[in-house]
């Protein structure tokens, strides 16, 4: 199963959140999913309402960038390592 990494400035919203965690998911969208279900109202935060990432939060998988941001359909074996963060912007 893939392990999933976060900034720690996604557990400001989310204080369960454990910084390494391993889910099931095929794809990125299953592992979004899965992190829904663990942490409720995660997927929220990363997704919007069609499923697609929001703006401001970046996947990797491995040190590629998510590819698929419209429907995350982009693969994901169980020797993966994803790392999602909050993409900080400003002025």
């Amino acid at each position: 199963m893939p392990h999933v990494r976060f900034s720690s400035h996604l557990q400001k919203f989310f204080p369960t959140l454990q910084q390494n965690i391993v889910v099931e998911g095929k794809t990125a969208a299953e592992v979004v999913a899965a992190l829904n279900q663990r942490y409720p109202g995660l997927g929220a935060y990363l997704v919007d309402e069609r499923g697609a990432l929001r703006k401001h939060v970046n996947i990797f998988i491995g040190q590629d960038m998510l590819a698929d941001r419209k429907t995350l359909q982009d693969a994901v074996s169980d020797d993966h390592i994803l790392f999602i963060m909050q993409a900080l912007s400003g002025g």
